[in-house]
């Protein structure tokens, strides 16, 4: 089999804030931004990487989700343990040093992890947790 990741979920409660972030600070690129009603899914991917997507969506979106269930994921986005990403550069301190000057909520510093890894981590506005890990 030959199967690659396509496309990956991550929610959003402001989706200007959400494409500011994604866009602006980060650098990627848009690809789509679809609104329904008073929900918005945007998507966005790094340049280099077509084939991969990050899909910005309304938390709890899917039929079914309840409102309580919405509530706790909306809680739990706000304390960042809803949702985390982990993206990769070659250039961990120069990336981070334009995160810091770009105004992105730094939660670690580089810093070498004990497990082999040596990465940062900061906050989307939603509060994800997003971890930069350095490519050896």
């Amino acid at each position: 089999m030959n199967i690659t990741l396509h496309s990956t979920f991550l929610p959003h409660n402001d989706p200007e804030a959400a494409l500011a972030f994604y866009r602006d600070t980060l650098g990627f690129e848009v690809r789509n931004d679809v609104a329904y009603g008073d929900m918005r899914w945007i998507t966005v991917g790094a340049v280099d990487q077509p084939g991969t997507s990050i899909v910005l969506a309304p938390p709890g979106a899917a039929p079914g989700v309840t409102d309580e269930e919405r509530r706790v994921i909306m809680e739990m986005m706000a304390k960042g343990t809803y949702a985390m990403m982990l993206f990769a550069t070659k250039d961990l301190d120069g990336t981070f040093e334009r995160l810091q000057a770009r105004d992105a909520e730094i939660v670690q510093e580089p810093m070498e992890q004990p497990y082999g890894v040596r990465d940062f981590a900061v906050r989307d506005p939603a509060g994800n947790l997003l971890r930069i890990q350095q490519v050896r």
